[in-house]
């Protein structure tokens, strides 16, 4: 994908505290996402309510927020920093969670976030079980009996 010159500022929601043998795949992602935005000019900013992550390395971002995540403290963070972008498939549940609720607050809209990466519809389609199996029953891929 080539640099978007529009982009300046991405928040970058990470995954929380991880469960030994769960989750560690999203801090990695989430580094990587972090270390390659930064080297492509982009400021990010993060938030995470895990101390103990290798995201809250002050060379992974710009700004670091240690802040439980909830839409509250997301929304004042946004209201603070003015990001650009917001990527939340690096976050797992937790991130996709807190950014359904954004949106339905009207967050993205009141401050000028866009959404990268996973597109809402996306979100929305694999949280809501019916429409989970609807989606899949569309394309003939094979669900276990509920």
């Amino acid at each position: 994908m080539p640099r978007r010159s529009d982009l300046h500022k991405v928040l970058v929601i990470g995954s929380g505290p991880i469960v030994i043998g769960q989750a560690a795949e999203f801090d990695f992602s989430g580094s990587q996402a972090c270390r390659a935005l930064r080297e492509e000019g982009i400021s990010v900013v993060l938030v995470n309510s895990n101390p103990a992550t290798i995201q809250t390395d002050p060379d992974m971002a710009d700004a670091v927020y240690i802040e439980p995540v909830i839409p509250s403290v997301v929304e004042r963070i946004i209201e603070r920093e003015r990001p650009d972008g917001l990527l939340a498939g690096l976050g797992g549940q937790t991130a996709l969670n807190i950014t359904s609720e954004l949106i339905d607050m009207g967050v993205f809209e009141r401050y000028g976030v866009e959404l990268l990466g996973t597109p809402r519809e996306a979100i929305k389609n694999s949280e809501d079980r019916q429409c989970f199996k609807e989606t899949m029953a569309s394309i003939g891929e094979p669900l276990p009996a509920s």
